[in-house]
């Protein structure tokens, strides 16, 4: 039984040491901002505070759970370390511990994760784009396998998947090859769900064209944006596309647009109408070009839809390579951008492997199916980008530590 003792007694230290002084400060200080919220809610009702008090009701209810799950582990710690216990209460105290401090440490991630601020494109419909990268026709065949292993992923969750731009030229064997693809996803979320997809997608097989057998390896790039619909934006004042400190912010001024033949595949339409149409936002250097439409209306709605989330995203990165910089100046805490190369499909092994995640799969076929493999390895990785977010917040508060004390 001194044995079992002395093991609960190491436990306890081990979970009671998981949740830093700083970030249980942080949970502290916004809780007591949800209860000085509340208090005016209760005065007046005002929907900015409402959705305030909403977003913060999570670290509150986490933070009461690990307090009483902390009180509970000190008070059996309490009963084995005082020598008038009796011997069946202390054996009873040992038996319990190692159950509390595991419910301590479940507390614990509770309030941790609690604390990441939701990403502020979490909730919106979203855009992949697709783009073939070394490799040749072969990168540009496993584009349209990712192509068709995204629609297959968002069918079978419910998600409705439109194409808005799809860009293929004829191959080998009158196989088509992606050149860029624009899918739209829509559904509250989907960007939360999808944006652990961005990334270098590495495929390492034998193309159909190899006579001697030989692996080759490609690459295709994923993009995936946050999609702002047309209407239905007002409540979100801070998100205004008329507002010119909001990321969705594009001013017309800063826009050239140029409008000719479309060109390729397409019919007796093609090259019979002005109905192409190429948005070039002149600061940054950002092209979209449409013509998959007939209509010169619908592709410059088109166009304008896909150079506003391109914008967007590119602001938030901008602002994401600054703290990170700043971070690695602190205390070394990088993020894996969106250049990596972040998973690699095997055909020969049958092999899918995360490179952020670490995890493995051999189910390739289930995966570029869009099924629950895929959803394992997605899982994975969302767990990864936790674990990264808060290494961020943690050192985002030594960051704003050091600058008090200076």
């Amino acid at each position: 039984m001194f044995r079992n003792i002395l093991a609960a007694d190491a436990v306890f230290k081990q979970c009671s040491a998981t949740l830093s002084p700083t970030f249980l400060g942080r949970a502290r200080a916004l809780t007591a901002e949800y209860a000085e919220l509340s208090a005016q809610l209760a005065k007046n009702y005002d929907v900015k505070i409402a959705k305030k008090v909403g977003e913060l009701s999570p670290t509150t209810t986490a933070l009461s759970d690990w307090e009483q799950a902390s009180r509970s582990l000190s008070e059996l710690q309490q009963l084995l370390g005082d020598p008038t216990t009796d011997t069946e209460l202390r054996s009873i105290a040992a038996e319990e511990l190692p159950s509390s401090s595991q419910s301590l440490e479940e507390a614990t991630i509770r309030l941790k994760t609690s604390l990441i601020p939701v990403h502020e494109f979490a909730h919106l419909p979203c855009l992949i784009e697709l783009r073939p990268g070394a490799g040749g026709s072969e990168a540009a065949l496993f584009a349209g396998d990712l192509l068709r292993m995204y629609q297959a992923f968002c069918k079978r969750h419910g998600l409705h998947a439109s194409i808005l731009k799809l860009d293929e030229t004829e191959g080998m064997g009158n196989e088509s090859q992606v050149q860029e693809a624009i899918l739209e996803i829509e559904g509250e979320g989907a960007y939360g769900m999808l944006r652990c997809e961005a990334g270098v997608h590495r495929v390492q097989r034998v193309p159909a064209t190899e006579s001697k057998g030989r692996t080759h390896t490609s690459a295709v790039s994923v993009m995936v944006l946050p999609s702002f619909p047309s209407t239905g934006v007002d409540e979100m004042t801070q998100n205004s596309f008329s507002d010119p400190t909001s990321d969705y912010f594009v001013d017309p001024k800063d826009v050239r647009t140029d409008v000719m033949r479309a060109r390729g595949a397409g019919g007796q339409h093609v090259n019979t109408t002005d109905s192409a149409v190429r948005l070039t936002h002149i600061p940054t250097n950002t092209v979209v070009a449409i013509q998959d439409s007939r209509s010169q209306i619908a592709n410059r709605k088109k166009a304008w839809h896909i150079l506003r989330s391109r914008i967007a995203q590119a602001r938030r990165e901008a602002r994401e390579e600054e703290m990170a910089k700043l971070r690695i100046s602190v205390v070394g805490v990088a993020r894996m951008g969106r250049g990596d190369k972040i998973r690699t499909y095997n055909w020969g092994q049958q092999r899918v492997t995360d490179h952020r995640s670490g995890v493995t799969l051999h189910h390739l076929d289930n995966v570029l199916e869009g099924g629950p493999s895929l959803d394992e390895v997605m899982q994975s990785v969302r767990g990864w980008m936790t674990e990264r977010e808060l290494e961020a917040l943690g050192a985002d508060e030594e960051v704003s530590e050091g600058g008090k004390a200076s």
